[in-house]
């Protein structure tokens, strides 16, 4: 498993990743998406599996929930869990806002 640390304060993160928007973060070779709500991210695979539509594309919800601009499937973006759709859960990463920025932890 491999850390990454974004920014090089908790106050850095928050401005720098504006709430409720999905943000396209490369990581090395992976590519990753990354919502804010409060102080609490959310870290997933940036692309549907389904086709592989984008998720970075998508809608978020008021319900904690990504939707896949092509067909509509929708994905819990705390558990990765589909909702709606019949395809396979997102890829979710394990994070942490700390004092010194944001780790993410990509296996």
């Amino acid at each position: 498993m491999k850390t990454f640390t974004l920014g090089t304060s908790k106050s850095q993160v928050l401005e720098m990743i504006p709430e409720r928007s999905i943000h396209k973060i490369h990581l090395d070779e992976k590519v990753i998406a990354l919502v804010r709500l409060g102080e609490i991210f959310h870290a997933f695979q940036a692309n549907c599996p389904h086709r592989g539509t984008s998720l970075i594309e998508g809608t978020l919800t008021n319900q904690g929930e990504i939707i896949c601009s092509l067909h509509k499937y929708r994905f819990d973006i705390k558990l990765g869990k589909v909702k709606v759709g019949s395809c396979g859960d997102l890829e979710i990463y394990q994070n942490e806002l700390t004092e010194v920025g944001l780790k993410i932890w990509i296996p």
